[in-house]
């Protein structure tokens, strides 16, 4: 029996010097993951994290299950299909950001969230290679996705929870609170 190719996996952090990552406990059991585990992206879902750690964002692509209705709200015509959205107040933090992604062999990871392209391992994990990226927008803009910057990632949030569109909501309890919006 022939296992399918593992995808290109990724850990991206604001440390230069990981030698090795060790399991460790989950931040949230939102994933289903109670053990120590080290967390990896696979490479179709990097966009996702090339902003610094705690910048809150709405990320979200087509998926199979996307609706044509979807497709032609969230994705005009020409549209890339991939977007991360962050909240304008960040792009100064973006543009001056630092970051390492570091390529993980995949051998000992399993699918945690195919939606999400989480993989975790139960094992520890040296890495393969390490790639400093400087210039976190033209990070985004090399690949097929759109770094879009919002007053507020709320109202956008709350859209594309409503939809088909495959997504993610990274860090949102560092986004500005909805009672901004009210008084905005």
């Amino acid at each position: 029996m022939n296992r399918p190719a593992l995808p290109r996996l990724f850990h991206v952090s604001e440390r230069p010097d990981i030698a090795r990552f060790e399991p460790r406990p989950p931040p949230s059991l939102d994933a289903g993951i109670h053990d120590d585990v080290v967390w990896a992206i696979a490479e179709r879902l990097l966009p996702n994290y090339l902003l610094p750690r705690d910048c809150p964002r709405v990320t979200f692509h087509l998926a199979s299950h996307t609706t044509a209705t979807d497709r032609d709200c969230f994705f005009p015509a020409g549209a890339t299909p991939h977007v991360v959205a962050v909240e304008a107040a960040w792009r100064e933090r973006i543009h001056l950001a630092q970051i390492y992604v570091y390529e993980l062999p995949p051998a000992t990871f399993t699918l945690a969230d195919a939606t999400a392209a989480y993989w975790v391992s139960r094992q520890a994990v040296v890495p393969l290679a390490v790639h400093v990226v400087s210039d976190l927008a033209a990070a985004h803009a090399a690949r097929p996705v759109e770094l879009r910057f919002v007053p507020s990632l709320w109202p956008l949030r709350d859209s594309v929870f409503a939809s088909t569109l495959g997504f993610s909501f990274i860090r949102m309890r560092h986004a500005q609170p909805r009672s901004v919006l009210a008084m905005g």
